[in-house]
């Protein structure tokens, strides 16, 4: 096979990126360990605890429990899993807003539990009042977002801490994409700030990690426990990620990736991102686009269906809101030469719609 892969010189929508160099000499290294095997791999073992104290470190939590699953996906699944297996009702349900991942439909699916989804507010975040309203004595887990898919935004976490405190029920913090900018944006959102149970935070995203390289982080052993199965052919005892084998190079690459970046790195890269976003904000607003102000490195603007479509025809990985809004991510890729030649090809396409077609007589 003679195939590349895609170039991200056009790639607006997705929240990966490039990894970084040693992130991507690193994964290719440990291509072949499994982590799901700690006494044949003890090295890439060992590896995994470095970047669990790192992940803790950026997340607040000082000794973390957790380890290196394959995404987002894979980590709010198994929050919801530990949720259920703690809760002492049979009929558990688990409530978030609206905004937050599809992922948690899947886990619902599997697991069997009711999944109650909430409005948010006019700032796209939980609306606390609708959340306080469908939280009842079966309520097993609560989910906040930092950072949420369409519109980048960070719910409420402490206050919805107190109220999944209130009905004895877990937290959980959806900062998959979130969690490598929060730490400079001033946003209340993790471990020291709440009374956060479990977290999704991967380092495969603003992280700079080579994918899959997501990440599950516990507040104490005893949660990540409800996880444990035997495992009696292994040098280890039990296990408690939801794969079994799994390789060595997104344990690796985040570790290259945190060991380089954190935290001056990524506190450079957010204001980078952050300044694009803006830019690219202040630009749609004076071609008259209605735009949802970027509180992280995310726009979203209205854009008419043709223009969107044109623009995906020149080439352009964009993608739309729930809303039907354009949606553009400014990762570590995107650079500001990028985005203005994303608006050289929208202004061109918008000017040739505009052109009025001559008529036969």
């Amino acid at each position: 096979m003679q195939r590349e892969p895609q170039s991200f010189d056009r790639v607006l929508s997705s929240m990966c990126s490039e990894p970084h160099p040693l992130a991507r000499e690193a994964a290719e290294r440990f291509l072949a360990t499994n982590p799901g095997d700690p006494g044949t791999y003890p090295t890439v073992t060992a590896l995994e605890e470095e970047a669990l104290a790192t992940l803790g470190e950026i997340a607040g939590l000082e000794n973390p429990s957790g380890y290196i699953a394959s995404g987002g996906t894979e980590a709010n699944v198994q929050a919801v899993r530990i949720a259920r297996n703690r809760a002492e009702t049979r009929t558990p349900n688990v409530v978030m807003p609206e905004s937050a991942h599809f992922s948690f439909q899947k886990a619902a699916g599997v697991l069997g539990v009711d999944l109650r989804i909430v409005p948010t507010d006019e700032r796209f975040r939980a609306d606390l009042e609708a959340v306080r309203a469908s939280v009842d004595a079966d309520t097993a887990l609560v989910v906040g977002v930092a950072g949420s898919t369409e519109y980048g935004r960070v719910d409420p976490i402490p206050a919805l801490g107190e109220i999944a405190r209130d009905a004895g029920a877990m937290l959980h913090v959806d900062a998959a994409w979130g969690g490598f900018v929060l730490p400079f944006s001033g946003d209340e959102w993790h471990f020291g700030h709440a009374a956060v149970d479990t977290m999704a935070i991967d380092p495969h995203k603003m992280g700079q990690a080579a994918v899959p390289a997501g990440g599950l982080l516990a507040r104490s052993d005893d949660l990540l426990d409800e996880l444990a199965v035997d495992t009696p052919y292994l040098e280890s005892t039990s296990q408690a990620t939801l794969t079994g084998t799994r390789s060595g190079a997104g344990v690796a690459s985040a570790v290259a990736a945190m060991d380089e970046l954190w935290p001056d790195g990524y506190r450079e890269q957010y204001r980078r991102s952050q300044e694009n976003a803006e830019w690219l904000a202040a630009e749609l607003e004076q071609r008259d686009y209605d735009v949802v102000e970027p509180t992280l490195p995310l726009v979203a603007a209205e854009i008419s269906g043709s223009t969107f479509e044109a623009l995906r025809e020149e080439g352009w990985r964009i993608s739309r809101t729930a809303r039907d809004e354009l949606r553009v991510v400014c990762m570590p890729h995107v650079t500001r030469e990028m985005l203005a030649s994303f608006l050289e090809d929208l202004d061109r396409l918008e000017r040739g719609a505009s052109v009025p077609v001559a008529s036969d007589g």
